[in-house]
């Protein structure tokens, strides 16, 4: 089977799974309760309007009412065309309120997955390839606390020691410390975002964040590692003269990221959804997660369904990216067993 034919069965499993998975938030769409019709026609009273024109007027914007066929074939055409609903608490589309939200989640999730990458990865391959040494227990302590830390406790944490209890810390008139207690979306528009002031209100979320990644990533990258650290064609290598960078790069890395990829587009996947629950509702960051959490609260239906219909869909790509990372880095994989 060729390349060609093998990413074309998996593109239309992709879209399959995709269309699946739309076909189920229709369905709970139509069972979830809290809409925006209510709020809609409350909205309408509470400003001397008629309610139940209200109502009517609503379900004939949102083309509710109709036979179901007809919703479901309007609800997958505005899918397409990136019509996902009307969020009545912020009283905008919700692909609008997610557009101003993202950049908010992206300050603080991109910094956070590269450091966690490259940290992670590079300690986890460190600790293989010295193991039981000083290095390779402080590595694996670093990785268990990074692991067992709940990362709202930790940020709170954080929030007291660096923000409430800190002293006045200064260096050459900069101000060090204490740290910003939450973000301020003033910070950003008064300064920019690349701005020493927003870097600061940055720093807390970004070293919660990377603290569980790089534990993460630590322990899958050194336990795949081991595998192949006294393999034989690692130790014919080492016999031929091989440098350690040659044979961490070449003959250990590569065969460990067969099984590391899946971790890697899970991270690169989070940039994208970037939604750290905890984290942005502790730091009051306006990102997507503090926005879904908002939603909950406010049973903002549409908002709710849309903010957590992304990362499923962004898991349906992470699978079809992987396959193809899989045939990519390892060639024995024969496309027609799969």
């Amino acid at each position: 089977m060729s390349m060609r034919w093998y990413v074309a069965r998996r593109l239309a499993w992709a879209a399959v799974a995709t269309l699946v998975v739309l076909s189920g938030y229709f369905v709970l769409l139509q069972l979830a309760p809290g809409d925006g019709r209510a709020a809609f026609a409350f909205s309408a009273a509470t400003e001397g309007g008629n309610a139940t024109a209200a109502k009517e007027t609503f379900d004939q914007v949102r083309g509710i009412g109709g036979p179901l066929h007809e919703q479901y074939i309007d609800f997958m055409s505005n899918m397409l065309v990136g019509d996902w609903g009307w969020s009545f608490t912020r009283n905008e589309p919700v692909i609008d309120a997610m557009a101003k939200a993202y950049p908010y989640s992206l300050q603080y999730a991109v910094p956070s997955t590269l450091l966690a990458i490259v940290f992670g990865y590079g300690i986890g391959l460190y600790s293989a390839t010295h193991q039981y040494t000083l290095t390779d227990y402080f590595g694996t302590f670093v990785a268990f606390f990074g692991i067992s830390i709940p990362n709202f406790w930790f940020g709170i944490m954080l929030i007291l020691v660096f923000a409430v209890s800190a002293p006045e810390v200064t260096l050459f008139g900069v101000e060090l410390l204490p740290l910003p207690s939450f973000y301020q979306t003033g910070v950003v528009e008064e300064h920019g975002i690349f701005s020493y002031e927003n870097v600061r209100q940055l720093i807390m979320p970004i070293v919660v964040l990377t603290t569980a990644s790089i534990a993460a990533n630590m322990r899958y990258s050194r336990a795949e590692a081991l595998e192949y650290v006294h393999a034989e064609f690692v130790k014919t290598a080492r016999a031929k003269g091989a440098g350690d960078w040659r044979i961490l790069t070449r003959h250990i890395l590569r065969p460990a990221m067969v099984p590391l990829m899946t971790i890697f587009i899970a991270d690169l996947l989070g940039l994208l959804f970037a939604g750290a629950y905890l984290t942005e509702v502790v730091f009051q960051i306006p990102g997507l997660a503090l926005l879904s959490f908002n939603a909950l609260i406010n049973q903002d239906t549409p908002l709710v369904m849309a903010t957590t219909l992304v990362p499923v869909l962004l898991f349906l790509v992470g699978n079809l990216l992987q396959d193809l990372a899989y045939t990519v880095l390892d060639p024995r994989i024969d496309y027609g067993d799969r």
